[in-house]
């Protein structure tokens, strides 16, 4: 497994470039799709908040659907992704999609045999209408062993900090790793098209994969190095100013004065 400190030297750097990016983003108006998907514990929102961590909040947005209500039930499947899609400049990051369906859905019978079918049928078109559009759009599974996927569920089950991530149908689902992966393959075959196709991570050593990833991520952008400005702060006038209230008792960490 990878050092603590060789990753986070690893991220700094990749995360200059990722600042880079968004303002590569920002100036040209692109507009960017990155779909996360991968068995439980395999590692999306950890990867996600390393994209994310020096971004800024009001160019990107990370996606994570609940399970859809009555009326979204109702709806084109597609559509409650559609309506969190970037607008000009941004990048949306998505942990888990409209590929749930491929997924969970098919494998603990949430939806029908006709719909998982339709769904393999118009997930292609769906997408190269995406592409058309000018978004670009990346598709990553993150891969994990079930052996290293055990040992995650068994840290989240005894971590009161991560046990919020172990859902009832996660547990359900441990008993159901090849089929899941008989499910990912038929995903695959109906989706790996040239215009919007899969990459695969191994995530079985979680730092190691997340720096491939971002780094593959990172390559399949067009050329994003833009021309630097020389930022030089002007000296202030006068001395400077302390944060003051006009009732300091609202201070929470300061002393204040007795009234």
């Amino acid at each position: 497994m990878m050092k603590k400190k060789q990753y986070e030297e690893a991220l700094k750097e990749l995360s200059v470039e990722l600042v880079e990016m968004q303002n590569w983003l920002i100036q040209t108006g692109n507009r960017v799709v990155v779909v996360f998907e991968g068995r439980d514990a395999a590692g999306k929102g950890g990867t996600i908040k390393a994209i994310s961590q020096y971004l800024d909040t009001r160019r990107y947005r990370i996606v994570a659907l609940s399970k859809p209500n009555e009326r979204e039930r109702t709806q084109w499947y597609y559509q409650r992704y559609i309506e969190h899609f970037p607008s000009a400049g941004e990048i949306v990051l998505l942990d888990r999609s409209w590929y749930n369906r491929a997924g969970v859905e098919k494998v603990m019978g949430f939806c029908s045999k006709e719909e998982y079918e339709r769904f393999l049928r118009e997930c292609p078109i769906f997408e190269k209408g995406l592409v058309n559009d000018g978004i670009l759009l990346y598709k990553y599974w993150l891969a994990v062993d079930q052996e290293e996927q055990e040992a995650r569920f068994a840290d989240r089950a005894t971590d009161p900090l991560k046990r919020w991530k172990i859902s009832p149908i996660d547990i359900e689902a441990r008993d159901k790793y090849r089929a899941y992966g008989d499910a990912r393959d038929a995903m695959f075959a109906h989706t790996n098209t040239e215009y919007a196709p899969w990459h695969v991570v191994d995530f079985n050593d979680q730092r190691a994969g997340r720096l491939a990833l971002i780094r593959h991520l990172l390559d399949l952008l067009p050329d994003r190095k833009m021309p630097k400005k020389p930022l030089k702060l002007a000296k202030l006038k006068g001395k400077m100013q302390i944060e003051k209230l006009q009732d300091d008792r609202l201070w929470v960490n300061r002393p204040h004065e007795p009234r």
